[in-house]
């Protein structure tokens, strides 16, 4: 493996449905605005609460790619 260098974003992804619909939300968003996506990272987990019920999932997300520097 030749070396690379990596840079780590973080994002928060939101779901009505469960934590996991609210990391692919997170990476699926990444994925569509960066290249060589190649770990995600949840560092963590919240509820949406509204009179007392949970009404959104929320998934806190650490996402690297490869950096590519210009020539």
């Amino acid at each position: 493996m030749a070396d690379s260098t990596y840079k780590i974003i973080e994002l928060v992804g939101t779901s009505e449905k469960s934590f996991e619909d609210a990391a692919k939300t997170a990476v699926n968003a990444a994925a569509k605005n960066l290249k060589d996506l190649r770990v995600a990272e949840i560092t963590q987990l919240d509820l949406k609460l509204e009179n007392g019920k949970v009404t959104a999932y929320r998934a806190r997300v650490k996402v690297s790619f490869k950096f590519h520097e210009k020539k």
